[in-house]
């Protein structure tokens, strides 16, 4: 598949962004656009995104956020504040998508995020509650959990003392831009407070939400106090899965996203 880059504004900045379509000649059926993790990007994805939409039939835009992939990377002074998720969520994603041509308006797309791209997902969501069809999260976060802030350490400590900073390398034209932009917000201790439980109740769309029973990230209390706050939310509780169930449960995650739109279209 083709890598393209699309040109945005962003707060008066200039930013390219990688992105890569799928099925694009699937003219007239439904865009699925994915949000990567906190360490991801285009590529990490792998080839999920293409599996998915093939046992969809649909379409699919997959892109790599300010700071990460081959998109422009973040500055080495810039630190990210504690609303980076709402930036991305209410002005990236938007300014993205106009760039591109899709006018969510008219045809809202389907939403996929994964982690930190779970939760732009749902403020997304939130904040545009008629411009989406319908979403689907992987190991949301809603609030900050005690695993979460162990496990993003033990990441801190695996990047100053092993490979892990040549294998983000594969990954991202500047790795150090994408991991301490994550690593750093996520371990400032304000971020502590971090929430975003009030603006699920702006949610209008179907939503489906997944998480490992074994995800060293978070807890099932993410998904099921989205439940609590969405109403028709639908859980989806993988056993022998980590942090990650389009790659450690593909076949099961794609079945049940399969399922999940043919009930809610």
């Amino acid at each position: 598949m083709t890598i393209e880059f699309a040109d945005i504004d962003w707060a008066g900045r200039a930013v390219r962004i990688e992105h890569q379509w799928l099925g694009r000649e699937r003219t007239g059926q439904p865009l699925v656009v994915f949000l990567h993790e906190g360490l991801g990007s285009v590529a990490t994805w792998r080839d999920f995104p293409a599996r998915l939409v093939d046992a969809l039939g649909w379409r699919g835009l997959v892109y790599s956020r300010p700071g990460y992939g081959r998109s422009t990377p973040r500055a080495a002074e810039e630190a990210w504040g504690l609303d980076f998720m709402h930036r991305q969520a209410e002005q990236v994603l938007p300014a993205l998508l106009t760039a591109l041509g899709v006018d969510a308006g008219r045809e809202p797309p389907w939403l996929l995020g994964h982690s930190d791209g779970g939760s732009i997902t749902l403020l997304h969501a939130a904040a545009f509650p008629g411009h989406v069809a319908g979403a689907i999260v992987l190991a949301p976060h809603i609030l900050v959990e005690d695993r979460s802030v162990a496990s993003i350490a033990k990441a801190r400590d695996a990047y100053l003392g092993t490979d892990l900073r040549a294998r983000l390398a594969r990954y991202h034209d500047d790795p150090d831009s994408a991991f301490w932009g994550w690593n750093d917000i996520w371990l400032h201790p304000p971020f502590r407070q971090w929430t975003i439980e009030r603006e699920l109740a702006a949610i209008t769309c179907p939503l489906l939400a997944v998480q490992g029973l074994d995800d060293e990230y978070g807890t099932l209390a993410q998904i099921r106090g989205i439940a609590e706050r969405v109403p028709g939310t639908e859980l989806l509780e993988l056993p022998d899965c980590g942090h990650s169930p389009h790659r450690d449960q593909p076949e099961r995650l794609i079945n049940a996203v399969c399922a999940f739109v043919q009930r809610r279209r």
